[in-house]
């Protein structure tokens, strides 16, 4: 009987020569994990490809599996899955499971539709600030749900069924409570009107799935409509995962932060841009077309202007999750750099921290905002991934940190990237799993 393989605890990150070559990222989690959601919501097959294999795609087939519904991965094709409706109703999903991460909130409209109610956990995932349901819950009440709340977690509970225009407007542009009304639409076979949406690339694959699938959508910067089809199908829909863009800036600010030159494959140009954006601001030659982030930093000045990455919500805005990145990478730039994350409070008081302890000199405004001076030499040092973004974060720093960086929390890392490391090892990058 084979042994299965261990999975690494730590990677070893030294610096080297200069990134090159080509690497294909994998489909976003942040992407995938409301389509499946979407899927069971839809209550017919689905096969969506590009699926990445990470520890929180998992752990969403496992609750879809627990709520009744089938999932599976052809062995033909691993990356792809098909999910076929729920055929009798089972207990739900096991708390325990839920609570590992924050999407578990994306099946509420899919277990109303089941069963009529959905009893989950607070949603868990990364530690990096409070995770509010208050528009969630008010989507739902909209649609005339039921809502209460405990210290265990909270109960949603389907009451009777209307009919007419849903109409519901955000007080801010929450990506999780624009998926919330969009999928409780679905279950409800009604139609939105969804004010101040969230229009970032993981909420218009939704639309775009929904379209597919029949449903008539328009879209603008202050609303999303939605219409249910004329008639319901039951013929299986094929929907497909974007490439991870976050996934490709964090490669891009390796590329950026050796001198490298290299092509990044499977992400759609718009979805980058305003990486592109600070990239060029920076100094470092960058554009998007065709599925391909390019990045031609062998040679290139940095100029020594200033970059303010400050995350938002808005249309064409920084997404949050570029910002833990670009830190690791103006560290070895000049100029005087500003970061912000108001979107998630705690995350610098898990990045910075870790910054600090291979030397990082970052001077911390607020508990959501710094200020970092550059250009910084980094000193080797063992650091842990306490999110899946510092530990991305963390081995860029590595890169060229003087000495040996040793980076675990490597769990932390696998639930949004199936094989970062791997992907920096085949552009030319130092680094080794450290077996325990």
């Amino acid at each position: 009987m084979r042994t299965p393989p261990v999975a690494a605890e730590v990677v070893a990150i030294r610096p080297g020569g200069p990134l090159t070559g080509s690497v294909a990222v994998d489909g976003s989690k942040n992407a995938a994990l409301p389509l499946l959601a979407a899927a069971a919501a839809l209550r017919q097959p689905v096969h969506l490809g590009n699926v990445p294999t990470n520890t929180d795609v998992e752990t969403m087939l496992t609750l879809l599996r627990q709520g009744g519904w089938h999932a599976a991965r052809p062995v033909s094709d691993p990356h792809t899955t098909v999910i076929l409706p729920s055929d009798q109703p089972q207990p739900g999903p096991a708390p325990e499971v839920a609570a590992r991460i924050r999407a578990s909130y994306y099946l509420v409209p899919a277990l109303l539709g089941a069963c009529g109610r959905a009893r989950l956990p607070w949603p868990g995932g990364c530690d990096i600030g409070a995770r509010g349901m208050e528009q969630h819950f008010r989507v739902y009440e909209q649609f005339g749900d039921r809502t209460s709340v405990d210290d265990r977690g909270y109960l949603v509970e389907a009451t009777t069924r209307g009919s007419g225009t849903v109409s519901v407007t955000l007080p801010f542009r929450s990506r999780g409570a624009t998926i919330a009304a969009l999928l409780r639409a679905v279950v409800a076979g009604r139609p939105l009107r969804l004010g101040r949406p969230n229009l970032s690339p993981e909420v218009l694959s939704v639309v775009e799935a929904l379209r597919t699938a029949g449903w008539e959508s328009r879209v603008d910067e202050n609303v999303i409509v939605l219409r249910p089809p004329a008639v319901v199908s039951e013929e299986t829909v094929l929907w497909r995962v974007p490439g991870d863009k976050i996934e490709a800036g964090t490669l891009a600010c390796a590329v950026a932060v050796t001198g490298g030159d290299a092509r990044i494959l499977g992400v759609h140009s718009e979805d980058v841009a305003p990486l592109v954006d600070a990239l060029r601001r920076l100094g470092i030659p960058a554009h998007a077309d065709d599925n391909t982030l390019t990045v031609q930093a062998q040679g290139a000045r940095p100029t020594g202007r200033s970059l303010r990455a400050v995350a938002s919500l808005d249309p064409g805005g920084l997404d949050a999750d570029f910002e833990p990145p670009l830190m690791a990478l103006v560290l070895s730039l000049p100029g005087i750099h500003l970061f912000a994350d108001a979107i998630n409070p705690g995350r610098h008081g898990n990045l910075l921290p870790q910054l600090t302890r291979l030397g990082a000199e970052i001077h911390e405004l607020s508990p959501t905002k710094c200020r970092v001076i550059g250009p910084q030499q980094l000193i080797g040092a063992g650091v842990e991934a306490t999110d899946i973004r510092t530990g991305s974060a963390l081995a860029i720093a590595g890169l060229t940190a003087r000495g040996v960086t040793t980076l675990g929390g490597l769990e932390q890392l696998r639930r949004g990237h199936a094989d970062l490391p791997v992907k920096l090892h085949t552009l030319g990058a130092d680094i080794c799993e450290v077996i325990p």
